[in-house]
């Protein structure tokens, strides 16, 4: 076990999540859900964290766009903002009188969106993964899911990995990243020791998949076989990138709130990191429609 350390910075999440690298502007992305809150937190020099967005809602995930600004998995929306907050754009995705929300979301090598939703009311099998296209139209890839989470791509963009939370499966299918194909979701595996929540694949193909309640991050092949595991001061870890400019920083966030059933820490809520002898993968900016 390796065990990560916390980041000196003053931010301490309720629900921490979606962390990412934008290597454009050499800073980490991460959101605090609970809060719809966007954060952006420098790592060297010094770590320093800092607000860059607010919203009137929940803030299930946000990545940096193509010429600036922030898609944002907003509610029940998808909101395209500018780099001064401004609404350029906003995708309903879930439908009206529906009580989701959306989580966490990611784009695939070629530059679409696909984010998923979970359900508020303990409604089960009913949620849904979508995928926003180059055109701007938009495509249900899942329709059964309960609570959809951690989401990633093989190193060569053909394999497609995805979460489902509360049954604790990691999904895979086959993914054509220049036609938008996918092929028929199988199982890969499940993790009945703790939930799986966010993920991220490294350059060698493996994943990294967060473990709420266990506070942990384990690194698992393609076959399901655990080879690594991160260690962190919080019980509930959300999620996990690859960070600074050799990608061989893994950050973990964490969720501070309190939770049935679990003992908090101190340090709960607040961002890890740790060094890693592998890499991760380059974080694709959303691409607009034109």
């Amino acid at each position: 076990m390796r065990p990560a350390s916390v980041v000196d910075v003053d931010v301490k999440c309720s629900l921490g999540e979606g962390p990412l690298w934008d290597s454009e502007r050499a800073v980490a992305l991460m959101v605090d859900i609970d809060a719809g809150t966007l954060w952006e937190l420098s790592l060297a020099p010094a770590p320093v964290a800092t607000p860059v967005y607010r919203c009137d809602t929940t803030l299930g995930a946000a990545v940096h766009a193509v010429g600036g600004g922030f898609l944002l998995a907003a509610g029940g929306a998808l909101r395209h903002v500018d780099a001064a907050g401004r609404l350029l754009r906003e995708v309903p995705l879930v439908p009206d009188g529906v009580d989701s929300r959306l989580n966490d979301g990611g784009t695939d090598p070629a530059g679409r969106y696909v984010v998923g939703s979970l359900s508020l009311d303990r409604r089960s099998g009913q949620e849904r993964l979508w995928r926003l296209e180059h055109d701007g139209e938009v495509t249900v890839l899942d329709d059964d899911l309960t609570l959809s989470n951690g989401l990633g791509w093989s190193p060569d963009g053909g394999t497609f990995y995805s979460v489902d939370s509360v049954p604790g499966t990691v999904w895979v299918r086959n993914y054509d990243c220049e036609s938008g194909r996918v092929g028929r979701r199988h199982r890969l595996f499940d993790i009945g020791d703790g939930t799986p929540d966010g993920l991220t694949v490294d350059a060698d193909g493996n994943l990294w998949v967060a473990i709420w309640s266990r506070g942990e991050c384990r690194c698992y092949t393609a076959a399901g076989e655990v080879i690594e595991v991160v260690t962190v001061g919080a019980p509930l870890a959300t999620s996990c990138a690859f960070v600074n400019a050799d990608l061989s920083t893994l950050l973990v966030t964490t969720a501070g709130k309190e939770v049935e059933g679990v003992h908090q820490t101190g340090e709960a809520g607040r961002p890890f990191v740790v060094d890693l002898p592998v890499t991760g993968q380059t974080t694709v900016p959303w691409k607009p429609p034109l």
